[in-house]
This record gives C-alpha cells, sequence and structure tokens, in this order.
C-alpha cells in the first residue's frame, strides 16, 4: 500500500542517510515508498533471493543471519539492510528474519541507485554504516574468533580482473559488467623481468568512474588510466583479514589488491570482510583517525588496553596481537602528525615521519615506549626549516607520551636533533655503521635497522631499507659486531637450567621477558634476515625467509619459531592479566607464578634461545666466511 507521505517523510528526515538529502528529493523518495509488515519469526528475505528493494524499519526488530544458520546481526528502528545485493546485484547473502512484529518501508531498486549514484554523502554512508554497523555488531560474539585466524587468500574467490592502461572507460565498463565486479586493476605492459613487481599500475571502481567520470562530465572514450587511482595500498596473501580490514580503515578504501610473490592474485573489497567475525577492539583504529584533538586520543588509552586483553582472551597468537598493537601505534603516530600539521600549519618540506623497533616489525605489546625518528628532505635549511619540525617532533613525542607510549629513555626519539636529519645524512649514518662497524657504535644504533616510514614520504623508508640489505648481506665485519650486540642479552638460564632472576631493584626475583627473551630472538633473527639479504621485518616473517635460505641447521627454525612464541605468549598474558587486576603492566614474571606446565615449556624455549645465540656466535666470527 501507499505510506502517508507526511509520516514518511517526517521519518526520512530524521534518520540518516536522508536527514542529508534535500527536500525535493526526499519528498521524491517518500512518494515512492511502500509498506510492508512482517509478523514475529516471519521470513522477510531468503538465502539465495533475487532482491529489488531497499528494506528500512520504521518499527521492530529483525535478525540478519549467516549462511551456516548462525546469528549475524540484529537491526531495530532506523537500521536497513538489503543494500548489499542492490549493490552488487547479487542474489541475497544474508537471510532476514523478523524478530517481532515489524513495520518496514520498502524503497524500490531505481530510487535507490538514484540516490547511490547522484548523492555522494548517501553512498558514502550507506557503504561505511553497512561495514560498521556490522563489525560493531558481530564484535560481541567473543566466542569466535575466525576474524583473527582466517588469511587473507581465504576471501579470494577469483582472479583479479585486469585491463591495460590504454583500455577506455567504455570498454573497463563493459568488461566490469560482463565480469560481474565492482573494480579492475589497471596494468601496463611488461617489457622486462624487471618490471615485472611494477606491473600493476593503478585500480577503478564504481566510485572512480561515477565521481570523476560523469560526475566531471568527461567522455567515456577517455583512457582508463586518466581517472584510476594510483596510490594503491596491498595486502599480502599471507596476511589476516582484520589486517586487511584495518588497511583499509586507515587508508579509507573499499578495495585492496591481494599479493603473493609480488604478483596480484585477487582484489578483496570491505564486502568480502563482511561474512568474517570482527570485535571491537580492532576499531580503536578507526577512533584514532576521526579523534580531533590529543585530549582525544589519550582518552583512547583504555580502548587500547581492551583491545589487547580482548584478543588475549579469544586466544589470538602473539603475531596477530604484535600486529594488532602495532597497526594502532603507528595509526597513533600518524594521527598526531596530522594534527600536528593542522596546529603548525603545512611541512616547509616534505618529510617521512619513522616507527622503529617493535613498531617497524609488528611485534609491538601493551608495554612499550616510543622510538621514532624523521627523515627529512634533502633541501631543509636548519635556519629556515628546524624550528618547524623542532616543534612538529615535540607535538608528536609529547602526544604519544600522554597516549601511553612512554619516552624512550635512549632518547631515540625525533626530539633528538641527531634522529631528525635530511636523507643523505641517513644515508651516511647506514653507510658508516655497515662499513665502519664498531661493536660500540652498533649498541646504539640497532634499533634503526627496523624502521618503517608511518607518515609522509614513506618511500624514504623503503629506500633506507635497501640500502641496509644492499650493503650488510656480504659485509662479515659489519655481521660479526652485531653478533657481538646480539650476545649482550641472553637467556636466564643458569649452569643447572634453573632460572636466573633479576637482582635489580624492585624487579627482584623475577625475569623481564622482554630483555630476556623476545628481544634476543629478535636479536638473532635480524642479524640471519640482514645476512639472507630478506626485505621482510616481522620476526616470524624474517624466520621463513631464513629457514627457505638454509642457513640454519636442519629444524632450528622451526624451533626457534616456536620458542618465540611461547615467550611472547608467556609475557603477553603476564601484561593482560595485570591489566585486569588494575596493576601496572610490565614485562617482569615471577616464575612462583607459573605453572609447572609454563615453567618446564619456558626453560625448554630459553634453552632452544641458547644453542641459537652459540650457532650465531660460531657463524658470524670475525673473518669466517659465511
Amino acid at each position: 500500500m501507499q505510506a502517508e507521505q507526511s509520516e514518511v517523510l517526517d521519518f526520512l528526515r530524521r534518520h540518516p542517510p536522508f536527514s542529508n538529502l534535500p527536500d525535493k528529493e526526499l519528498g521524491s523518495v517518500a512518494n515512492t515508498v511502500e509498506v510492508a509488515y512482517y509478523r514475529a519469526q516471519s521470513t522477510i528475505l531468503l538465502l539465495g533471493q533475487n532482491n529489488h528493494q531497499w528494506y528500512v524499519i520504521r518499527s521492530g526488530a529483525v535478525e540478519v543471519f549467516r549462511r551456516d544458520g548462525q546469528l549475524y546481526n540484529r537491526l531495530g528502528e532506523g537500521d536497513f539492510f538489503g543494500e548489499q545485493s542492490l549493490m552488487l546485484n547479487r542474489p541475497v547473502r544474508f537471510p532476514v528474519t523478523a524478530l517481532e512484529d515489524t513495520l518496514i518501508y520498502l524503497i524500490g531498486e531505481e530510487t535507490f541507485n538514484y540516490l547511490f549514484d547522484n548523492f555522494e554523502d548517501f553512498a558514502d554512508f550507506v557503504e561505511v554504516e553497512d561495514q560498521t554497523r556490522l563489525r560493531q555488531s558481530i564484535a560481541k560474539r567473543e566466542d569466535d574468533n575466525t576474524l583473527l585466524t582466517a588469511k587473507v587468500d581465504n576471501l579470494i574467490t577469483a582472479l583479479p580482473v585486469t585491463v591495460n592502461s590504454s583500455t577506455t572507460v567504455h570498454q573497463a565498463a563493459i568488461r566490469m559488467t560482463e565480469e560481474n565486479v565492482s573494480s579492475l586493476l589497471i596494468t601496463r605492459s611488461v617489457k622486462d623481468q624487471t618490471e615485472q613487481e611494477n606491473q600493476v599500475i593503478g585500480i577503478v571502481t564504481d566510485l572512480d568512474i561515477r565521481r570523476r567520470l560523469v560526475a566531471g562530465g568527461l567522455s567515456s572514450d577517455i583512457p582508463v588510466a586518466d581517472i584510476m587511482t594510483t596510490e594503491l595500498s596491498y595486502v599480502q596473501s599471507n596476511q589476516f583479514v582484520f589486517e586487511a580490514m584495518m588497511l583499509m580503515l586507515k587508508h579509507n578504501v573499499q578495495h585492496l589488491p591481494v599479493m603473493k610473490k609480488n604478483q596480484p592474485i585477487g582484489l578483496i573489497s570491505h564486502v568480502d570482510i563482511l561474512r568474517y567475525e570482527s570485535q571491537n577492539s580492532l576499531f580503536v583504529v578507526k577512533n584514532i583517525f576521526s579523534a580531533q584533538s590529543v585530549d582525544e586520543l589519550a582518552s583512547l588509552i583504555h580502548d587500547v588496553q581492551g583491545c589487547f586483553t580482548r584478543m588475549v582472551h579469544q586466544d589470538a597468537n602473539s603475531q596477530m596481537i604484535g600486529s594488532a598493537m602495532a597497526v594502532v601505534g603507528r595509526s597513533f603516530k600518524q594521527r598526531l602528525c596530522e594534527l600536528g600539521e593542522a596546529h603548525l600549519g603545512a611541512p616547509p618540506v616534505p618529510y617521512c615521519f619513522l616507527a622503529l623497533g617493535s613498531m617497524a616489525r609488528g611485534e609491538q605489546l601493551i608495554v612499550t615506549d616510543q622510538d621514532n625518528a624523521i627523515i627529512l628532505d634533502d633541501g631543509y635549511q636548519p635556519a629556515l626549516h628546524g624550528d618547524y619540525f623542532e616543534a612538529l617532533a615535540k607535538f608528536v613525542c609529547d602526544g604519544l607520551a600522554r597516549c601511553g607510549y612512554s619516552y624512550c629513555t635512549g632518547d631515540i626519539m625525533a626530539t633528538n636533533v641527531q634522529w631528525r636529519q635530511p636523507l643523505a645524512v641517513w644515508q651516511q649514518y647506514f653507510s658508516k655503521w655497515i662499513e665502519q662497524p664498531s661493536a660500540e657504535s652498533l649498541l646504539h644504533s640497532a634499533i634503526f635497522f627496523d624502521l618503517e616510514g608511518v607518515w609522509g614520504e614513506i618511500k624514504w623508508a623503503e629506500h633506507l631499507n635497501r640500502l641496509i640489505r644492499q650493503k650488510s648481506h656480504k659485509n662479515t665485519r659489519f655481521l660479526a659486531c652485531m653478533a657481538r650486540n646480539a650476545l649482550l642479552r641472553t637467556p636466564p638460564l643458569g649452569f643447572f637450567k634453573d632460572f636466573v632472576m633479576e637482582t635489580d631493584g624492585r624487579q627482584t626475583n623475577s625475569i623481564n621477558m622482554k630483555r630476556r627473551g623476545t628481544a634476543p630472538i629478535a636479536d638473532l633473527v635480524r642479524l640471519h634476515a640482514l645476512a639472507v639479504s630478506s626485505s621482510a621485518r616481522n620476526t616470524f616473517e624474517r624466520l621463513e625467509d631464513i629457514i627457505e635460505a638454509g642457513i640454519l641447521p636442519p629444524g632450528r627454525g622451526q624451533d626457534l619459531r616456536d620458542a618465540l612464541e611461547f615467550i611472547a605468549m608467556v609475557r603477553i598474558r603476564h601484561q593482560a592479566l595485570d591489566i585486569e587486576l588494575k596493576h601496572e603492566p610490565d614485562n617482569n614474571i615471577e616464575p612462583e607464578h607459573l605453572s609447572d606446565f609454563d615453567r618446564k615449556n619456558l626453560k625448554e624455549a630459553f634453552q632452544i634461545l641458547s644453542n641459537a645465540q652459540r650457532f650465531m656466535k660460531f657463524r658470524y666470527q670475525p673473518g669466517r666466511a659465511n
């Protein structure tokens, strides 16, 4: 039946995404609305059903289910559903049942598509709200962690659809229709093998065609390269689904090419992620990027701790937790850089803000200090530009301290002018450290061999990483000095394999699980990774490259990986317990508080570390060919 227009208008005006539409458009929509009534427990949408309506709940409540019949979401007044099948032009993937007697406004497919194509705010709200509401709802299900354990390659259902950069937009649109996809990867011809890594040069989506071609009044005969997005964010096939989701949130994109060995093997969208479980803890990243002040960022400390403890309770492994916490940390840095620029004005020359150490490796936990630096453009002049970057560094570092990242006691921060230098100076730093090494100089600079660009000219960070790989892997003297320093931190085992306790300050009779466990493993794995010219930064990923290179005795790489995981999880669970008990979390555990199982396996893990250090000492002896 036809709805009473005035009642419908009043409802639409009070609920987004209609509330931002012009009154003329609202009136047109209200004239087309039909009303449907569903009794409690009655079916609204069936799995596989063809759908040509958008459903807006006027009153009542509905339940949305997965294919396997598990509850997916609950929606109430003002919420909507059915948009996925309309946007994708596919049968219903998530069946819907009325939870109670429900009144629904039905909006036809033609009207929905018109609003979606012509009103940007409407389209953005539908897309973002579609994934955000769903994530918030399924975050309540703390007994299921498929998002945390699922790899990105599980989302791939077909090879990516690609077109050449010279293809016209008209031809590309036809291809998208034929393939029933909403995006295309844009490639260029590969002239030789060295260009293989750069084959994919961009992406074009339905949104690009709508905004850049149709809205811009351009001809559909122009090359697709003219409207493509060139700044691509990628995800590796072996990364976790939650990492892909956080990349989408961080870069505000809806599609991610999936790479394996530098080649695209698929393309995923936020719609693909919707069917996987999620949890509230991961959305702290979204809140970071929406914060408008340092005060708002600082207020998220408890959310970060909640993120950490919930992942622990859901049995996430150390790599997942370390990666999530590192993304959170990098997000804080990026947002502080953005707020700093808004406060101080545009930077006078380009720069790159760096994350160092565990944050760069993707291994950060809840107890951490800040290690960072700035690469400046080679056109930097201290007299003209120094004050700006000194102020920016102070703004970011002070902000990080307020957000729970304590100042570095070794002063490895951008506020130290030594670590706020032009790219050419950084190249000199690394060249000297590698070509003229000494144990003393490398003792204070080892942390810089784990670096990642967070904000600005990120390509400069990759340039330094390439320089490190090129210069270090054959320099035996450098590797020997790094090995010597890596042996300064040893596992806490005595002659009879009893634990050796700390004897300093308030942490007497405890073991520092970072200083005596995870850090020594990270040090020796970094050394092996430099020796085999690995481009990985994460310790687990570096171990994969090391094992593949065959430089360790058979089985030792796998043992080391297991030892790292066990030691890291003991440390992680201890920190989570501290948080729950309202204690200040730290890295120190008392062995008597461990179970017999943990004590036994911790000793075995430390013994694996001890053996690995002995092998490292032998392999990287000065003058020895490796």
